[in-house]
């Protein structure tokens, strides 16, 4: 197994067939306190069942889709109907596009209610995203490490720890060429709420 390299915090890392963009400190923590309290309380979480191999699991966290255009987001054999977008998502939909310069009208909200809540490997590729969809990832909470390898190249596998306030830019054909995850540990770990923004054609 390849080496992981962890790639300290504020980076733009060279990497081959993608372009990722960190900033550890996109919201004070004034904000970030504001948005996790608000979206722990407000938002309606839910956790699906997902088939793996012919059997049915209960997803590994819980989520929440909401979008501007109320279209349908499938992904990992689940059809997910979206909720309005409310004033804070829409509040930071606009902050992150100005950083990126790209438009995203949905958001896909996971909550990690600790350590032993996951996201195995995976690429964000479904078709309703267009070819190599922008993805712009916000994390409140706890601080957990982001683990991305590209598919071909064994030696290019990274672990970033993203922390509570931080925007993470995946960008370029990012989604084709490598897998990401969220592993799960055995640390002790409080609530992380993560928002990853999208857009579907």
């Amino acid at each position: 197994m390849a080496k992981i390299k962890t790639l300290t915090a504020d980076i733009k890392p060279d990497l081959p067939d993608a372009k990722i963009r960190y900033y550890q400190k996109f919201l004070s923590n004034q904000e970030s306190n504001y948005y996790f309290d608000t979206f722990s309380s407000k938002i309606p979480w839910q956790q699906d069942e997902v088939k793996v191999f012919g059997k049915i699991y209960a997803q590994p966290r819980l989520t929440s889709l909401h979008s501007k255009t109320m279209t349908t987001y499938k992904y990992a054999g689940l059809t997910l109907k979206p909720q309005p977008m409310t004033n804070e998502l829409l509040s930071l939909l606009e902050r992150v596009e100005s950083i990126c310069n790209h438009e995203f009208n949905c958001v896909l909200l996971n909550l990690y209610r600790d350590g032993s809540d996951s996201n195995g490997w995976h690429a964000d590729n479904e078709k309703e995203l267009g070819v190599h969809p922008q993805i712009a990832s916000i994390s409140f909470g706890s601080n957990r490490f982001f683990h991305f390898k590209h598919r071909s190249i064994k030696s290019e596998n990274y672990k970033i720890e993203l922390h509570h306030g931080s925007l993470l830019l995946m960008e370029g054909p990012m989604q084709e060429y490598w897998l990401h995850q969220i592993p799960k540990t055995k640390k002790p770990l409080s609530p992380r709420i993560n928002l990853t923004f999208r857009k579907i054609t």
